[in-house]
């Protein structure tokens, strides 16, 4: 088996057509993956959530943001890695947040979802393992 670095045009375009991952935060300093929906575009990771851990970890907090895909029975597959500061923008005014607001986020788990995120990308690095 061979690990690829992936290239940054790679990595956002996984980011763009996928639309499940997991955001990484720390809370009562210990980290914890909680699974999201999102859209990727222009450099930052926009999700939708209720009030609780996501939303109060994520806001003003360094966050990672993670999206892959395996293949169980060949060993191989792909991870991208986001890491950035997350900001809350569901009552924010400023074009970057409006626009984020606009964006697609079709959420799977029930419930309104009625706050955002935004994640705007520090880093982006991304690994493919294929066979040698």
């Amino acid at each position: 088996m061979v690990i690829d670095v992936l290239s940054e045009g790679e990595c956002l375009e996984l980011l763009g057509d996928h639309h499940f991952g997991r955001i990484g935060v720390v809370v009562d300093g210990q980290p914890i993956i909680l699974p999201v929906n999102y859209v990727f575009d222009g450099g930052q990771v926009v999700l939708r959530t209720d009030p609780g851990t996501k939303l109060t970890a994520a806001a003003q907090g360094h966050v990672a943001f993670e999206v892959d895909e395996i293949d169980p029975d060949s060993r191989t597959g792909w991870s991208v890695l986001v890491t950035g500061v997350g900001f809350e923008v569901t009552d924010a005014l400023d074009a970057t947040s409006t626009a984020a607001r606009r964006f697609p986020v079709d959420t799977w788990a029930p419930g309104r979802r009625s706050h955002w995120i935004r994640i705007r990308a520090g880093e982006i690095s991304g690994r493919r393992l294929r066979p040698g």
